[in-house]
């Protein structure tokens, strides 16, 4: 592929990745509230989901989904309704435990959740489907370039991913009251469930 090509379509990937989006509201969370490991280990589903979708787009799977009105809104509102319950889930937490990470947590949860939360994402499909195919050489091996396009993306995606973590996690060391911790769990979670409704609003058409 040509070099040229590749270095634009990064450079678009970098700008459409600091859009606010359910990734990186759920990753800020995660973060904030329970440390940079499980941030980290979120951060990791999450590239593993957009390395599937990517794959699934260069064997025309997302331009299936993204051509039949029925599974894309399928697809969106599944993703709606595991972001607010990732909302509600941290509200109830905020009551039922007042330190921030366990000694025992698991990071398998964290990634599962990070995995699910990205391919319940239809926006990233519709990236692959929207975006990607207008960086490719049609004279070229498109499943070749798709491929190789889709690793450009999920590795800029997942230096921004972790930069968000990073900087979240810095959040976490000013929380050591308890009442705090509570006041701060809510308000993500409140600020979880809006990025939600958001997403919902965002994606309709």
């Amino acid at each position: 592929m040509d070099i040229g090509a590749v270095a634009a379509f990064a450079l678009t990937s970098f700008l459409i990745e600091l859009t606010p989006g359910p990734n990186m509201a759920y990753l800020a969370v995660v973060a904030a509230t329970e440390g940079r490991r499980p941030g980290f280990a979120a951060v990791a589903g999450v590239a593993l989901g957009l390395s599937i979708i990517g794959i699934a787009a260069a064997y025309g799977l997302t331009a299936i989904i993204n051509a039949e009105p029925v599974l894309f809104q399928g697809l969106r509102w599944a993703g709606v309704a595991y972001l607010l319950w990732l909302a509600w889930d941290g509200w109830r937490g905020a009551d039922e435990h007042s330190d921030l990470a366990a000694a025992g947590s698991s990071l398998r949860l964290y990634f599962r959740r990070g995995l699910i939360t990205n391919l319940l994402n239809p926006k990233a499909a519709v990236f692959y489907v929207a975006v990607l195919p207008t960086f490719l050489d049609q004279t070229g091996d498109l499943l070749r370039q798709t491929l190789i396009l889709s690793l450009v993306y999920v590795a800029v995606a997942t230096g921004i991913h972790a930069a968000i973590v990073a900087l979240a996690g810095t959040a976490r060391a000013f929380l050591t009251d308890e009442a705090r911790i509570r006041v701060v769990q809510k308000t993500l979670a409140i600020a979880l469930a809006m990025i939600a409704i958001w997403f919902a609003w965002k994606t309709r058409g």
